[in-house]
């Protein structure tokens, strides 16, 4: 009797990790949209924005007793690389939204464990084996036969995504160092404060003052962004990664969707078959990373 207790108990966690995942996917693409309907303000602003609403749900989360010190760090140097890389990252898949189809830019996301793959290689000396290394081919086809169009358009903004997931391998690298020492919320506030100084330096540049619909896209942006990291986060604590993973890539089902009624963007079959060469490539990493027990890297960041 125990035993089917416990049973039904795990059974419970991993069904409402599924749940999180699922509204973390949802969350993040709303703040999609949103990015993508506020394209004709200032990206600073935008940028600005996304970060500085984002530290609400962040100072939630932290602890009651650490309200004194919950800032308090030993590596600096390591969270200000991450807040960089991140910014970074950032920016780049920004400019992504705002100028291609939403579903060809999620697609590139997914790219993101390949690059960590490589980072891994070239800055942790990890070994790779043949598995991880046929994924890595498979995904660098798939991105090829997505970003098709920049070759016949000359369409440069293709290269954003891509670069979003070379900096997101440098977040993931250090992210997997400060988890070693930092508490998540630290992480994520060093990251999130620095983010928002950096939106603010822009102001100077440019500044559109949002009417009131505008001003609630921009607060309901960085709600969603914060939100759903940390629910991303939660997933994976309740339910087990191999049963919640598979769930991230709802985001392209809701992007193809978001993009066709919102924008009438219609996916051509080249970027739905790479779409599926890099979701396969991302996914046999996830299950070779799982067998030699490493910490999962969510591909949003």
């Amino acid at each position: 009797m125990l035993i089917k207790l416990k049973d039904i108990q795990l059974l419970t966690r991993n069904q409402t990790g599924v749940l999180y995942m699922v509204a973390s996917v949802m969350c993040f693409a709303v703040m999609d949209l949103c990015v993508k309907w506020l394209n004709y303000y200032p990206f600073g602003e935008v940028f600005f924005a996304r970060f500085f609403f984002g530290l609400i749900p962040i100072f939630l989360i932290i602890p009651r007793d650490r309200w004194k010190d919950f800032y308090k760090t030993s590596r600096p140097g390591l969270h200000a690389f991450r807040a960089i890389a991140g910014a970074t990252a950032f920016i780049c898949i920004f400019f992504g939204l705002r100028n291609l189809p939403l579903a060809d830019v999620v697609s590139l996301t997914f790219a993101g464990p390949i690059f960590v793959t490589i980072a891994s290689i070239l800055i942790l000396s990890e070994k790779v084996g043949v598995k991880r290394w046929s994924a890595v081919f498979i995904g660098f086809l798939g991105m090829l036969l997505i970003v098709q169009p920049a070759y016949a358009e000359l369409n440069y903004y293709y290269l954003s995504p891509i670069l979003f997931c070379i900096f997101f391998s440098g977040v993931a690298i250090s992210v997997r160092a400060l988890s070693k020492t930092e508490p998540n919320y630290r992480i994520a506030f060093y990251f999130t404060f620095l983010c928002t100084i950096i939106g603010l330096v822009t102001f100077p540049y440019g500044w559109v003052m949002p009417t009131a619909k505008d001003l609630l896209l921009f607060v309901v942006m960085g709600l969603c962004g914060s939100v759903a990291n940390l629910l991303l986060t939660q997933s994976y604590r309740l339910a087990e990664a191999s049963l919640v993973t598979p769930i991230k890539y709802l985001s392209l089902v809701f992007a193809i969707t978001f993009g066709f009624i919102i924008w009438g963007e219609v996916p051509k079959p080249l970027m739905l078959a790479g779409s599926a060469l890099v979701v396969a490539s991302s996914f046999i990493i996830f299950i070779r990373e799982k067998q030699l027990k490493k910490e999962i890297v969510a591909p949003r960041s």
